[in-house]
C-alpha cells in the first residue's frame, strides 16, 4: 500500500488525467473501462482508445450530458449510487475510473459498494477527487448552492456547457487516513495507492497575496502532512480475485 502526500501541482485529476489513466490501463492490462460521470468529457479521446485496444463506456446521470459525448464512446445513463441501476446492468469492468466526481456523491458507502459489484474479480477502481476540509471546498459544502455557484463564477469561471457545476456532498471524500482506509477495506477492497495533495488555485486570479500564502502552506504540509487539510486526493483500489 502506497500512502503519500504531494503538492497539488502533481494531482492527476486535471491536465495529468489522460496520462494517469493510460498508465493504469497499460500497467494492469485493462480491456473494459467504465468512466463515471464523464458524459460530456471522457478523459481519453477516441484515437487513444483505439491505440490502446480497449472498450470504453462513459457514464452520467444526465441524458443531456451523454448527448455531448463523442460518438465513438459507449454510453450508460445510470446513478452509481442507485442499487437498482447496478443490478439491471449485466456488464462487468476491469477498470472503473472517475475524476472530480466523488465529491458530488451523496452516499459514499453505497457508491463504492456498487462499484465493487461492477468490477471483475481482480479489477481495479481509481478516483481523483477534491477533499472536504480545504477552505474553498468547506465553503462549497456549507453555503447554499446558489451562493457557492456565484462564488465559483468569480474565482474559477468555466464553460458551463462542457463543465457544469453540480452539488457537492464530500461523502467519503477525504485525504489518506486510517479511518478512510478502513472504510474501503470494510467493503472488500485492497487499497493499492492513496495519495493526498495540498494546495489549490482558487485565489490565484482574484487574491494573489492569499494565493502566495496558500502555496507556502501547501509546501509546508507536504513535508509535515495533516491528512484532514488535503485539498485533493487520488485512490486506487483492487477487488480481490
Amino acid at each position: 500500500m502506497l500512502i503519500e502526500f504531494r503538492n497539488k501541482k502533481a494531482f492527476p485529476g486535471w491536465e495529468l488525467a489522460p496520462q494517469f489513466l493510460s498508465n493504469l490501463i497499460t500497467s494492469y492490462k485493462i480491456k473494459n473501462v467504465l468512466e463515471i460521470g464523464s458524459g460530456a468529457n471522457p478523459t481519453l479521446d477516441a484515437e487513444t482508445i483505439l491505440s490502446l485496444g480497449i472498450n470504453y463506456t462513459t457514464n452520467d446521470l444526465s441524458a443531456e450530458e451523454l448527448k455531448k459525448a463523442p460518438k465513438e464512446f459507449a454510453t450508460w445513463k445510470a446513478d452509481l449510487c442507485n442499487s437498482e441501476d447496478i443490478k439491471n446492468h449485466s456488464k462487468k469492468y476491469d477498470l472503473i475510473f472517475s475524476r472530480m466526481v466523488n465529491e458530488h456523491i451523496e452516499n459514499g458507502e453505497q457508491y463504492y459498494k456498487n462499484i465493487f459489484h461492477l468490477l471483475e474479480p481482480g479489477g481495479i477502481t481509481a478516483h481523483c477527487f477534491s477533499t472536504l476540509y480545504a477552505f474553498p471546498f468547506l465553503v462549497n459544502r456549507i453555503l447554499p448552492e446558489n451562493l457557492s455557484d456565484k462564488l465559483l463564477d468569480i474565482f474559477n469561471p468555466r464553460d458551463r456547457h462542457q463543465h457544469e457545476k453540480f452539488p457537492a456532498y464530500y461523502s467519503w471524500s477525504r485525504g489518506p487516513s486510517k479511518k478512510s482506509i478502513k472504510k474501503f477495506q470494510s467493503i472488500g477492497f485492497e487499497v493499492i495507492e492513496y495519495v493526498g495533495y495540498f494546495g489549490h488555485s482558487y485565489y490565484r486570479k482574484r487574491l494573489p497575496f492569499l494565493h502566495s500564502l496558500e502555496q507556502r502552506k501547501a509546501n509546508y504540509l507536504v513535508k509535515n502532512p495533516i491528512s484532514s487539510l488535503t485539498s485533493y486526493a487520488h485512490v486506487i483500489l483492487k477487488k480481490p480475485k
